[in-house]
């Protein structure tokens, strides 16, 4: 997987900012598609990135995939990141939310995942109702408590180039199961690897590294 691995500590944020530094672009033409599903690492994932690990699957096609790691909280806060890309913050209680290491590509940089839609200067749409955001519109709404439902914070993402995902599945990496929002937003971070277990009716502590893709 591209990229190196997040630090313990990241230099000023250079993400969300004015003008959308980072454009995300849906990629045309997929195959194998694997776009809002879960990856669930398998225990034999030898990557420190993503051992123990539950991916979003953001875009998946012939060119490749885009995933956020959505269960590795970082010991940085949102009032921390708000005060680094000068956001003021109206809520006290949101800054007390942990960022996400979200992947190791691009850690510098902020992805929001985040429910509804809704129309934001930068975004993917995945599926009808969730969205990847890259501009800082929508940071600044959650700081003014004017933002989406539901938000995840994300420093980083995962990449893979194209036909990767597809050979790690079959190399049984991962196993993936179609996403649940609920599990992505409303299921506490620990409980979110287990939770899409249960998608597939499997329990989490009885995975053998011999189990295949779902």
């Amino acid at each position: 997987m591209a990229g190196a691995g997040a630090g313990a500590r990241f230099p000023r944020r250079q993400l969300c900012g004015e003008g959308a530094q980072i454009t995300i672009r849906p990629m045309a033409g997929p195959t194998a598609n694997f776009t809002h599903h879960f990856l669930i690492a398998m225990p034999a994932m030898a990557d420190p990135n993503f051992a123990h690990t539950l991916t979003f699957v953001c875009e998946h096609n012939k060119d490749g995939a885009l995933g956020i790691v959505v269960n590795k909280p970082t010991d940085m806060m949102l009032a921390t990141l708000f005060e680094q890309i000068d956001v003021p913050l109206a809520n006290a209680d949101v800054g007390k939310t942990p960022v996400h290491f979200g992947g190791p590509v691009q850690i510098d940089r902020g992805f929001v995942l985040h429910r509804p839609l809704g129309n934001w200067q930068s975004t993917l749409a995945i599926g009808d109702n969730i969205g990847l955001t890259t501009s800082k519109d929508v940071l600044e709404a959650v700081a003014r408590g004017e933002g989406p439902t539901s938000v995840l914070v994300s420093l980083g993402y995962a990449g893979w180039s194209a036909g990767q995902l597809e050979q790690e599945i079959a190399q049984n990496a991962w196993l993936t199961v179609e996403a649940d929002a609920d599990v992505l937003f409303e299921t506490p971070v620990e409980a979110r690897l287990p939770a899409a277990m249960r998608l597939l009716g499997i329990d989490f502590s009885r995975l053998s590294d011999a189990v295949g893709h779902a």
